[in-house]
């Protein structure tokens, strides 16, 4: 029998109000001075007053830094890991999109060490993380990227993207409220919800997925594809907001310990190059990276797609399946984001770079039910310009 080895963030509050448990945490980890680092749109909205008003009320000393940016190049985070050693901070709480939140846990740990951020990255560092740091609660504003839940903190490259990864990245303490949600405007909705669509996808078809993260996967696979049309079309509507925000929690758990594999591998080139959102590069590649490794899957997929259509049980296996990546396409298409490489005006004349940079992927691709190298990534890349699924075959 396989042992499954499963990490889940020490503390988590989920649920309508869970808000409510920021001053009591922040007290219990003995807080005085603390940083909040946000996204500077919700500073501006004044949303980042519902956790310095409370802070602030209680006696805390708390200072706000919002210089993020969506996608943020290493020099921000050299910025931020910066200006966190000059002073004495004793907590970093991050509160945004998982930006701010990747930019908050880096530095929450970078606070006590040596060196520049570019050291420790996963592909080209040459400096290993070796200390905690300082606490840190994280605050997500969007129910997509489950870096609230994670070890792993992005960055932007060049032409691509690599990651500072370590437990220590994990949140002390982390607060799920769908109530921050209500707000995010419709595009950046679909853009995040499809990405924790894609988290669960990636992590049920992950070779390291066990029977914890499965549950985990399908349930939230279940509960983002009932509520997330529903999202994008009425921000307010708190019932979808909250499927939404639990349905990110548990994908982000389940990708946490599974692993993504494909998507986000050929979506990180796309970020690096041409600077598409993280969301928006997952969901144009979803369906394409799922129709060609279909036939190496199939038995999960037909599963996924129950998930997603409880009504639909009773189909073979190959036509659950099939059926399956055609929901995806089916769905990427209703939240209203492009279906093809080409409608984000990437020249057909790039799939050659994108294609030598997702090769260099190999943490993410390792985690593939289909092994994929330089020709089937190539081969996906192509079917996500011209919009046609294509299947492996061999």
């Amino acid at each position: 029998m396989t042992v499954e080895k499963i990490v889940l963030p020490p503390l988590s509050f989920t649920g309508l109000g869970s808000l409510k448990h920021l001053v009591p945490e922040v007290t219990r980890l003995g807080a005085t001075s603390i940083l909040l680092v946000t996204d500077p749109m919700l500073e501006e909205l004044k949303l980042t007053t519902h956790v310095t008003k409370p802070l602030k009320e209680a006696g805390f000393d708390i200072t706000t830094y919002s210089d993020v940016v969506p996608e943020p190049p290493i020099a921000k985070g050299e910025k931020l890991v910066t200006f966190v050693r000059q002073e004495e901070f004793d907590l970093i709480i991050g509160l945004g999109g998982g930006s701010a939140l990747d930019l908050a846990k880096l530095a929450a740990v970078m606070a006590h060490h040596k060196g520049d951020v570019k050291d420790y990255l996963n592909l080209t560092g040459s400096k290993a993380v070796r200390e905690k740091g300082l606490p840190k609660l994280l605050i997500p504003t969007t129910s997509g990227t489950g870096s609230e839940v994670t070890n792993i903190a992005v960055f932007s490259l060049e032409t691509t993207k690599d990651v500072v990864t370590h437990d220590y990245l994990i949140a002390d303490v982390a607060i799920i409220d769908p109530m921050l949600t209500l707000t995010v405007p419709p595009r950046v909705t679909a853009a995040t919800g499809v990405d924790a669509l894609t988290h669960a996808i990636e992590g049920y078809l992950s070779i390291h997925a066990s029977p914890t993260t499965d549950g985990l996967a399908l349930e939230a696979i279940r509960l983002i594809s009932k509520s997330i049309r529903a999202a994008v079309k009425n921000g307010k509507d708190e019932q979808a907001r909250t499927d939404m925000s639990y349905g990110s929690y548990m994908a982000g758990l389940a990708f946490f310990n599974a692993g993504v594999a494909g998507v986000h591998a050929l979506a990180y080139p796309l970020g690096g190059q041409f600077h598409l959102s993280h969301g928006e590069s997952n969901a144009v590649l979803l369906p394409y990276v799922m129709g060609y490794i279909r036939k190496s899957c199939e038995e999960r997929m037909a599963t996924i797609y129950y998930a997603m259509k409880p009504e639909a049980h009773g189909l073979s296996i190959d036509e659950a399946s099939k059926r399956c990546v055609a929901e995806l396409k089916q769905l990427v298409n209703d939240v209203g984001i492009p279906k093809t490489l080409g409608e984000f005006n990437i020249p057909e004349s790039a799939l050659d770079s994108l294609t030598m940079d997702g090769v260099k992927q190999k943490r993410l691709l390792a985690r593939s039910p289909l092994p994929l190298h330089e020709r089937e990534i190539r081969e996906i890349y192509q079917s996500a310009f011209h919009g046609n699924i294509v299947e492996y075959e061999g």
